[in-house]
């Protein structure tokens, strides 16, 4: 079974590589942004299945999966996030997505759902797809912020700018700069490139 994991997060991606390879039966090949994943396709593909990260650089939300899908039917893939909600992962599953990860789900049900999806099947899991919007098991780090806090820090981490946050969400640019500030506060960031930076090494997004 050869899988392509595609993901921006250095350590999140070769622990997921490792494990697959360690599993026995499963060539896993990293790829860390849409671009990439898309050259390994053209390279080395197809594959049993590609796993896209939800929000790596190149994704634009659901337009890089369409992009992959596109590429033709022997080519299955699915999507993975650590805070998508419940309804991205029903349109991404609408779209013909072969299934929909919580990057909260034990590592030995991530590689049970890959095998399930590389076979021909399509998967999300019933205790998230049930849940109310917010996922089952929120991050710590996301323990600590509101909702709209979060939204901010997403915007951040995608390198939005705060007049194109407050666009996003139909807020001023004002109301924008003070949820920042909250926000900085409570992750103890002095600014919004060291608040994406963690949220990118807690594996948030």
């Amino acid at each position: 079974m050869r899988v392509l994991i595609a993901d921006d997060h250095d350590l999140l991606r070769d622990t997921l590589v490792s494990f697959m390879t360690a599993e026995g039966g499963v060539e896993a090949i990293a790829a860390s942004d849409l671009d990439d994943a898309l050259l390994c396709i053209e390279k080395q593909g197809p594959f049993d299945l590609v796993l896209l990260d939800y929000a790596m650089p190149g994704m634009n939300g659901l337009e890089g999966l369409k992009r992959v899908i596109a590429l033709g039917p022997d080519q299955r893939v699915a999507l993975m996030s650590g805070l998508a909600s419940r309804e991205v992962a029903e349109e991404a599953l609408a779209l013909g997505a072969a299934g929909f990860l919580p990057k909260t789900l034990p590592a030995k049900r991530l590689v049970n759902a890959v095998r399930f999806m590389a076979m021909g099947e399509q998967y999300a899991p019933i205790d998230f797809m049930t849940a109310g919007t917010e996922p089952p098991d929120k991050h710590p780090l996301a323990e600590r912020l509101s909702k709209r806090e979060l939204q901010m820090l997403q915007g951040l981490y995608e390198g939005k700018s705060n007049k194109e946050i407050a666009r996003d969400f139909d807020l001023s640019e004002p109301t924008i700069k003070l949820h920042m500030k909250t926000l900085y506060r409570k992750l103890n960031a002095h600014n919004r490139t060291q608040a994406a930076m963690i949220a990118k090494e807690a594996g948030l997004f």
